[in-house]
């Protein structure tokens, strides 16, 4: 069946590939050194000279945010696909042998899913310390069990197919089957909810170091920019709320990524049966 990509599809599309270029780039694009402080700057207002004004130590807010993006995006996209790897390992393996092994993993998946996903995040930050890795690991526990969940029901409605029952015969070993018939049918809705989940990690990531848990400080990184900024909200509201601004923006077009990416994959909507 023919898929059809539509405008805001592709303007999406666009604008995430400018983000991402714009994150690599950073060290290239910041106009000052973001870790550069100037006591004969503090606390500016926007302006042609600094577009998101300073903080309260001279440095140009707009260069941290830039380089800011680098440590927020492509750590979220790394606990992404750690979490993914993880989660699909351990449910499609629960979902195709079943029996004891299946109860076992599912047993361990429900520990963590007992846990509120920011308590428990905060809690395993907090056991291993501040810093960007462990703030990673925090929040990769919070993440796997979703993928595990939707691999393992996706598994076992895929293992019973006619398909995976020639594989079978024709003397496919267990892990064939699982990579080569059973995981490239499944790749759809794991993609959607990986993209979905971009946003949530990103806000999970700037939440921790907003609390001291995640990136230190003077590390540039917008959840610690946040908590930096709100110590002179009053007096300079454009430190916090510039970084703020742009966090929202990113996390809003990827939402609005995944929901495309979703519709495209679904093949009622390419077909017309839905709005």
């Amino acid at each position: 069946m023919k898929r059809t990509v539509t405008r805001i599809q592709v303007f999406l599309l666009t604008s995430i590939g400018i983000v991402l270029l714009i994150s690599v780039l950073a060290p290239y694009l910041v106009p000052y050194d973001a870790y550069d402080t100037n006591p004969d700057a503090i606390l500016q207002a926007p302006s042609a000279t600094h577009w998101f004004g300073t903080d309260n130590f001279g440095r140009d807010v707009f260069s941290r945010v830039l380089i800011g993006s680098t440590t927020s995006i492509f750590a979220s996209f790394a606990i992404i696909v750690i979490a993914t790897i993880i989660g699909c390992m351990v449910g499609m393996i629960g979902g195709y042998y079943g029996g004891r092994v299946d109860a076992i993993l599912m047993r361990i998946t429900d520990i963590f899913l007992a846990f509120p996903d920011l308590l428990l995040a905060i809690a395993v930050a907090g056991v291993l310390g501040g810093g960007l890795v462990n703030a990673m690991v925090a929040i990769i526990a919070t993440t796997w069990t979703q993928y595990a969940r939707l691999s393992r029901s996706l598994v076992q409605d895929i293992k019973n197919e006619t398909f995976v029952k020639a594989a079978k015969i024709s003397g496919a070993t267990n892990g064939e089957i699982l990579l080569h018939h059973i995981l490239p049918n499944t790749w759809g809705l794991i993609i959607v909810t990986a993209v979905l989940h971009i946003s949530t990690v990103v806000m999970g990531l700037a939440g921790l170091s907003f609390l001291g848990l995640g990136v230190r400080v003077p590390d540039a990184e917008w959840g610690s920019m946040i908590s930096e900024g709100l110590k002179v909200l009053y007096q300079a509201p454009w430190v916090a709320l510039s970084t703020s601004l742009v966090l929202v923006i990113v996390m809003m077009v990827f939402n609005a990524l995944g929901d495309q990416v979703r519709d495209y994959l679904d093949p009622k909507t390419n077909r017309g049966e839905r709005p």
